[in-house]
């Protein structure tokens, strides 16, 4: 009989060793592929090497794409930690979006004043974009699995709404994206770089939540309530409240995320503003064992892959061949990270049953 079961706690040393291996099983297995293909695997991975980190710019952009999947993924972690399976990163980084495009373009501010304003409104967008799912979930225990996903589908169709009618660029073709932002409501960059200032917002949301998950005991309450609610509750938690705060706390950083995409990359609201950092959100915290820091690390791996993989198809490579070695990697570093904490167990159906069936004849 072959079972899976989990193991003993590994040291970090080998655990380690056993995400690397995966690392190294894929590459080698996309080595073979490239070869059967055609291709020179040494090549195409020294050209994905160079398009993460080659070059000042290269890594410069990589840190751009870094920043919504870290604050995405800061934002899933954070519900996780509390047993929540938030599935709508996606959606609340649109609505995030949605109303901070609505003050660039709505409000005549300087810059002081807007881009502040621009903020707010994208935690608020994605924090009440959380609460649809997060009141069901905390009254009448709805899946917030479900919830939050299908609002992905209302948000996105609602931002394809706006820019294909009322904020349309006039001047675009029937492009689908909005008139430009004013200069005032762009976030600006950080000295000597092409990284826009939402780099700053990483830092400080990852620095809080480290804070207030192991410092704080509301940070105690959130985990106690993600291990077991009938403890939290038995124990006078507000299993209830924390429920709907984490999830509004959950979509508001996911929010903040898309006011970082309208004002610091794109500089106006667009169809597709996301390519699905939402949804890589979810393997970014899991991969990085919702830790704040390492969600930031794994986000930052998660983009030189991309960055990676754009570079890759530029140098001769088919895109389906560039997307397949990324999915490859990250299939394999989500299965050496699933032998972290549990293992194979072989064992013989006859064997295993006899002692059972001796103790049973036993008087």
């Amino acid at each position: 009989m072959i079972r899976i079961e989990r193991r003993a706690p590994m040291s970090r040393e080998a655990a380690a060793g056993l995400r690397l291996a995966g690392v190294a099983g894929a590459l080698l297995a996309g080595a073979a592929f490239l070869s059967a293909t055609g291709h020179d695997p040494g090549q195409a991975y020294l050209d994905m090497l160079r398009g993460a980190v080659g070059s000042p710019y290269a890594a410069q952009q990589t840190a751009v794409k870094a920043i919504p999947l870290a604050l995405t993924g800061l934002g899933v972690a954070l519900a996780f930690h509390a047993g929540l399976w938030n599935i709508g990163a996606e959606g609340q980084l649109a609505m995030g979006a949605f109303l901070a495009s609505w003050a660039a373009l709505g409000l005549s501010w300087p810059a002081w004043a807007l881009l502040p304003a621009m903020g707010l409104l994208g935690l608020v967008g994605g924090g009440l974009w959380a609460l649809l799912p997060a009141v069901p979930r905390a009254l009448w225990g709805t899946n917030e699995i479900i919830t939050t996903l299908l609002l992905n589908y209302v948000a996105l169709l609602w931002v394809d709404y706006l820019v294909f009618g009322p904020w349309a660029d006039p001047s675009a073709f029937s492009f689908p994206y909005s008139r430009p932002f004013p200069d005032a409501a762009r976030l600006p960059l950080l000295p000597g770089t092409q990284v826009h200032a939402g780099a700053l917002f990483v830092v400080a949301i990852a620095a809080a939540l480290g804070f207030v998950l192991r410092r704080t005991a509301w940070g105690y309450e959130i985990r106690v309530t993600g291990h077991s609610p009938r403890a939290a509750a038995y124990a006078g938690m507000p299993v209830r409240a924390n429920v709907l705060l984490v999830m509004v706390l959950s979509g508001a950083v996911a929010g903040l995320a898309g006011m970082g995409e309208v004002s610091g990359v794109i500089g106006r609201i667009q169809q597709g503003i996301s390519p699905g950092y939402g949804y890589s959100a979810i393997i970014i915290a899991w991969l990085a064992r919702l830790s704040p820091w390492g969600t930031v690390g794994v986000a930052v791996l998660f983009a030189a892959l991309i960055n990676g993989g754009f570079a890759l198809q530029t140098s001769g490579v088919p895109a389906a061949i560039a997307s397949m070695l990324q999915a490859l990697v990250l299939f394999s570093v989500l299965v050496g990270d699933f032998f972290v904490s549990h293992r194979v167990a072989v064992r013989r159906g006859r064997a295993a049953a006899l002692p059972a069936q001796e103790a049973a004849a036993e008087p």
